[in-house]
């Protein structure tokens, strides 16, 4: 039969292969594979290109078609909200501003410091014996003088009264030489005895005057020692931690002490300048004279304020390792609020400058320096160059660049380029409660009827614009639409219109 015969039975399938298995596919099947395989590559360029280029055209842009689409005939327009531009152009970005303004700011040096306390007194015992008594608790305040511990006094006492003792025999030896002196003078004056044992008697008196006062400084020493026993506060301050307890042996050579006593109000802090700012820092201390230049001490996360100090004095001599001089200044620190070798943050107030500021967040670095985005009158930015100057934690000071009374922007600038058009923060759509966003009706012709969710007076203050005009007739006014911008179905009107009226 001919291959040409419509009518023609198809072939059967192949007979299988070798082995059972089935035979290779033809040529008309791999073609068909590989058609199938190119198309499915084909669209998926396609999709790919076409999310790229709608990710690059921004939301009621260009770059969109408008016939059967959102915004065109036929389909719902977008949402017409502050992102939008005139026209449907390019979207705008909502931004925060700030009005370029001049303020006194102070000039001040910033540093880590550590406080220290004014003094710091290891509690030792001046002589061995056995702790008897503790009498102080750990962390206490005490006063200076206070008996805090006492150690066992018996052997001292009995050293003393040993050394009393020999004291007073040897002012009776020296008293009885000194009779004997007496006599023999007399006897020599009458020429009844050697002048030799004159002398001898007279150097024995001399040798006794020696002891007694050997005898006097020990017996004071064996006081002193009992004196001793009864351990006292040096300084006044809070008292840490006692190392030893009551019933051990002490000795004065143990490092640890019986406990540490730190002077805490006043307290001293200790920080570092570098060696630029040496200058400034002694020049401001001239000028501030007596009073003494203000510091602040914050806690770490500068969250806190921690007490109000003045400056004290710079050390003798730069670190050579470093490039910094050491500083200390000092606080009263009344409320006990600041902790000895805490860390703190300190703020050394130099002088105030005036000058133009913006907040700092308005202030940005690209790859020439600093700038920032300025509002012109028609809602664009413009890119501008500046020179920044002292800074703090909320403003900077624009040394170049701006004139009092411009506007710049403080927030959403990574999103703007120069000539970039911006709504600000408090800005509200015409004819919209302020944070309400416009949105269109259906391009179809249908209504939004009173009471559905996102018409006016409810869903927030949304308008929905009314339907076109065509065949049913015009729309008139609801009820309750804040002026009358929503619309009802034809033959509702007069209805529609006596409530409006009614209203106040």
């Amino acid at each position: 039969m001919s291959s040409n015969d419509p009518h023609a039975v198809p072939p059967a399938d192949p007979a299988p292969g070798p082995g059972g298995g089935a035979r290779p596919p033809g040529r008309r099947a791999r073609w068909l594979g590989t058609g199938v395989a190119l198309l499915a590559v084909a669209l998926l360029c396609g999709g790919a290109w076409w999310l790229v280029q709608r990710s690059k055209a921004p939301e009621g842009g260009a770059g969109f078609p408008a016939a059967g689409g959102p915004g065109g005939p036929g389909g719902p327009a977008r949402p017409a909200g502050p992102g939008a531009g005139a026209g449907g152009g390019r979207a705008m970005v909502t931004v925060g501003d700030a009005t370029v303004r001049t303020l006194r700011l102070p000039v001040a040096i910033e540093a880590l410091g550590t406080v220290t306390p004014v003094i710091t007194v290891t509690l030792r015992p001046q002589v061995s014996g056995m702790l008897t008594q503790v009498l102080f608790t750990e962390g206490q305040m005490v006063r200076k003088g206070q008996v805090l511990a006492q150690i066992d006094p018996r052997p001292f006492e009995q050293a003393l009264m040993q050394a009393e003792g020999t004291r007073r025999r040897d002012e009776a030896q020296l008293e009885n030489a000194r009779i004997t002196l007496e006599r023999y003078r007399t006897l020599l004056s009458q020429d009844s005895i050697a002048r030799q044992d004159v002398d001898t008697q007279a150097a024995l008196v001399k040798q006794l005057e020696g002891t007694v006062m050997t005898d006097r400084a020990q017996e004071r020493t064996a006081r002193l020692n009992l004196g001793y026993t009864q351990v006292t506060a040096p300084a006044a301050g809070r008292i840490g931690l006692r190392a030893v307890d009551a019933g051990n042996y002490v000795t004065t050579g143990d490092t640890a002490g019986i406990a540490t006593i730190t002077q805490t109000a006043p307290i001293d802090v200790e920080f570092t300048v570098t060696q630029d700012r040496v200058a400034d820092v002694q020049t401001a201390a001239a000028e501030a004279g007596t009073g003494g230049l203000a510091v602040v001490a914050k806690d770490r996360t500068r969250a806190q304020e921690l007490g109000r100090g003045r400056f004290s004095t710079l050390d003798n001599l730069v670190d050579t390792a470093t490039g910094t001089v050491k500083a200390k200044a000092r606080f009263s620190n009344a409320d006990g609020r600041m902790f000895p070798n805490q860390f703190v943050n300190v703020r050394l107030e130099l002088r105030e400058l005036e000058a133009l500021v913006v907040p700092v967040t308005a202030v940005r670095t690209g790859a020439n320096g600093d700038f920032v985005y300025v509002i012109n009158e028609d809602r664009t930015v413009t890119l501008r160059k500046v020179r920044r100057g002292q800074s703090t934690v909320e403003w900077a000071a624009i040394a170049e660049g701006l004139r009092a009374g411009e506007r710049v922007v403080t927030e959403g600038g990574d999103r703007l380029r120069d000539g970039a058009r911006v709504q600000l923060q408090g800005d509200a759509a015409p004819g919209a409660q302020p944070g309400a966003s416009v949105r269109r009706g259906r391009a179809s012709g249908a209504s939004w009827p009173a009471g559905t969710p996102g018409a006016a007076g409810e869903g927030g203050g949304h308008r929905r614009h009314g339907p076109r005009a065509g065949a049913e007739g015009a729309s008139a006014p609801v009820a309750g639409a804040p002026g009358g911008a929503a619309s009802a179905p034809a033959g509702t009107a007069p209805a529609a219109s006596t409530a409006s009226s009614a209203r106040p």
